[in-house]
């Protein structure tokens, strides 16, 4: 498989095996699924228990309260998932926990990246009118 990266500036073209193309992607996913993370605290609050305990910081333990929080928003979550199509729910999954593009959602459903984006929007729409 031939990939492309970038070196002094100059972006080469190089020959590797699909295994090593497997784990590049892998690592630009989890790349992305950081940085997304980073923008959602932008205010330097904590933003991941494992880069906690990275820093040999105490793991976070969550209160009694907040544990309770939690839980009503995962019924919520679920509430609604519940309300969509089983394709909606598939490919909203996909895109929310494992971080793929539309594109590549497109590509293990066989389908077209547009019809992944109406899906998706499809299930943030339910999301939003639940919400407000």
């Amino acid at each position: 498989m031939e990939i492309t990266i970038k070196i002094n500036g100059r972006f080469v073209s190089v020959e590797v095996s699909a295994e090593v193309a497997d784990y590049l992607e892998q690592v630009k996913r989890n790349n992305r699924k950081l940085y997304r993370e980073r923008q959602r605290y932008w205010d330097g609050r904590e933003y991941d228990e494992y880069i906690i305990a990275a820093e040999g910081r105490l793991p976070y333990c969550a209160t009694p309260e907040e544990l309770v929080c939690q839980r009503e928003t995962l019924d919520e979550i679920l509430a609604v998932l519940s309300l969509c199509t089983d394709t909606q729910r598939e490919r909203f999954l996909i895109y929310a926990l494992y971080d793929f593009s539309y594109a590549e959602i497109a590509e293990m459903c066989g389908c077209t990246k547009s019809a992944v984006g109406k899906s998706i929007n499809a299930v943030k729409n339910i999301f939003w009118k639940l919400w407000k």
